[in-house]
């Protein structure tokens, strides 16, 4: 894309770091296809850049086969002639060395990317960037590298946790997807005609990945998009999953997809994934989820006692990215028809299980952009204590029940949200529903609730007559372009 959407709060602490007056180490990490590097480019505008990538793991890659890749990325971009006779360092100290003496003076910004792939074959890699940054990089003070990848905890052990790069890193990270009024913006730029509807059911599917969102083409309808991306041989969707378990993951990738797959169908506790993949209760299990918690493939929603404001042991893991549910739930179970092109013309509304994952895809949309509930609700961020899914199990003094999204202020003040999504307008029943879910948490003396409910086809005259929701958010409002 020859455009750049959002990521104004990235850029921004970015270039704060123009006014240091020394060099700057940047981690940065996020799933595959979220804009890591492309945000990084859009910071080094217009000053000298250097961009050097590790390559793909695989069998047959060595660490000699990544200083390769290293030297010839570099002499393309300082314009030198690669001579791979005279230029085969066998040593990561000399590549830094050769890449410190390019960027002695002046403002550079040197981006590493996918470090994890670069260095996990040599474990003196570190240490050589390590030492190099000490005594060469650092020199210059109008310098900025940035080290970046989709193996999060990678980075995570190796670089945020290891004592060697303690005191040294400026700023970190976290790259998420981009939030729906950014989504909103993208959809503008590229003149879809799409209703917000139809740009929200391709946000089911895609989430706010850009890489996915640039696959969009405009002039078609979502249902022929989806079809395109997800339902043709060979499609930019079809094969992404084993893609990205593959790089992430590697020979462990089985077990990690085991997990994803517990969590399709809904959130789940901890014990109840442990009986879902027939393990004994051990820490690897805990490890793993971790470690998909990190890449940005799951969330760990805590739970909470009202009255006490504090967190509960209890939590719940939730599957928060909507490619990988879709893919569960409605790629993979068709492979064999999309190889044959056989659903090149199938409606969506008509295959199996599309309705029942589409309240979950809706759900995790308004959960990843939460803020955009706080401002419809004139919320600050400031004053609340808690939000989150929420839920309680069942015992001798109380019943279970779990509420789609609860905020708690500091003013004792309680929103119920209920999440609607529905292909008719939602009626007045709904009400009955919010009411019992509200008894059964038993709200505290000294406390006030207020319902909300938040939908995306529309509400029933009969609802609104009753005015029983505070408030009352259409989804489709906060498809609006920041």
């Amino acid at each position: 894309m020859t455009f750049f959407i959002g990521r104004q709060h990235e850029l921004k602490q970015l270039n704060l770091l123009f006014k240091k007056e020394s060099a700057s180490l940047i981690v940065i990490r996020g799933r595959r296809r979220i804009g890591k590097s492309r945000l990084v480019e859009e910071f080094a505008k217009p000053h000298k850049f250097i961009r050097i990538s590790g390559i793909p793991p695989t069998d047959s890659v060595t660490d000699q086969d990544q200083r390769n890749t290293f030297m010839h990325q570099l002499a393309q971009q300082i314009q030198t002639e690669w001579n791979p006779q005279g230029w085969q360092p066998h040593d990561w100290s000399a590549l830094f060395t050769l890449l410190a003496d390019q960027t002695k003076t002046g403002r550079v910004i040197i981006l590493l990317d996918e470090i994890s792939w670069m260095g996990s074959l040599d474990p003196t890699f570190l240490g050589k960037l390590k030492t190099a940054w000490d005594h060469e990089f650092k020199k210059n003070p109008k310098l900025i590298m940035v080290l970046c990848g989709s193996v999060s905890t990678w980075i995570e052990k190796n670089i945020i946790k290891n004592t060697g790069f303690f005191g040294r890193i400026s700023q970190y990270f976290d790259i998420k997807e981009l939030p729906l009024p950014d989504c909103a913006a993208f959809f503008d730029k590229i003149k879809f005609a799409g209703t917000s509807h139809e740009k929200l059911k391709i946000l089911s599917t895609t989430g706010g990945v850009p890489w996915y969102l640039e696959q969009i083409q405009a002039g078609l309808n979502a249902d022929d998009n989806i079809r395109n991306l997800c339902f043709r041989p060979n499609s930019a969707l079809v094969y992404e999953f084993d893609l990205i378990f593959h790089d992430l993951f590697s020979k462990r990738s089985a077990i990690y997809k085991r997990i994803i797959e517990t969590l399709a169908d809904g959130s789940k506790e901890l014990n109840e994934i442990y009986t879902l993949l027939g393990y004994q209760k051990s820490g690897i299990i805990s490890t793993y989820l971790d470690d998909l918690e990190k890449a940005g493939f799951i969330q760990r929603d805590h739970t909470w006692k009202i009255k006490t404001q504090t967190e509960s042991k209890l939590s719940h893991f939730r599957l928060s990215d909507n490619y990988l549910r879709f893919y569960l739930k409605q790629i993979e179970p068709r492979l064999n028809q999309i190889k044959k092109d056989a659903l090149a013309k199938a409606q969506l509304s008509s295959i199996s299980g599309w309705e029942s994952i589409m309240g979950l895809q809706v759900e995790n949309l308004i959960l990843n952009n939460r803020q955009l509930i706080w401002d419809k609700l004139d919320l600050n961020a400031a004053d609340i204590v808690f939000d989150n899914p929420y839920f309680q199990k069942k015992s001798a003094t109380q019943d279970g029940c779990q509420i789609d999204y609860l905020i708690q202020t500091k003013f004792n003040l309680i929103y119920v949200c209920e999440i609607k999504f529905s292909r008719n307008t939602v009626g007045a029943s709904v009400i009955s529903d919010v009411k019992s879910k509200i008894d059964k948490i038993k709200i505290p003396k000294g406390y006030a609730y207020t319902p909300v409910l938040i939908h995306m086809n529309g509400v029933s005259d009969q609802l609104l007559d009753q005015n029983y929701f505070s408030h009352i958010i259409d989804i489709n409002d906060l498809m609006k372009a920041s």
